[in-house]
């Protein structure tokens, strides 16, 4: 096996389902975020992300969030707008104990209040944990 095939299947991002030539829009970018996920994300994809002034559908958001960026449903259904019919969102928030720590429980409800439905949940990097939504017709079809 090489050494790329042998790293593809470690890769954070296609665990979390990106895979080539999709286009993913990155929301909620700062200078917090996590460097070398974004760029396994990127590489994944083989493209780089598209930003906020993207003006087209996405197949998959990631959506970094901090509990002081304003009401975490509104930013859902936000992102949602962007993304194609059965694409996913990766949430992506502070972990425990870290500045802008958002309570897995109002992920669950906001999530919910947007129409998604959660299917993971991972460590995302030293900072950041993150949660893989999608859309129930979308979960219902990955079964």
């Amino acid at each position: 096996m090489s050494a790329t095939a042998d790293h593809a299947e470690t890769n954070l991002a296609v665990r979390l389902g990106f895979q080539p030539d999709q286009v993913v829009q990155e929301i909620g970018y700062d200078d917090d975020v996590d460097m070398e996920l974004r760029e396994a994300i990127e590489e994944a994809i083989g493209s780089d992300l598209v930003d906020e002034e993207y003006d087209d559908v996405a197949d998959a958001v990631v959506l970094w969030f901090r509990d002081d960026d304003g009401d975490l449903t509104d930013a859902l259904v936000d992102a949602i707008a962007y993304m194609e019919e059965g694409g996913q969102i990766l949430l992506l928030t502070p972990k425990t104990g870290r500045d802008g720590y958002v309570e897995p429980s109002d992920i669950g409800e906001a999530a919910t209040t947007a129409g998604l439905s959660q299917t993971k949940s991972v460590s995302a990097g030293k900072e950041w944990a993150g949660t893989r939504l999608v859309t129930p017709k979308a979960a219902a079809k990955k079964r």
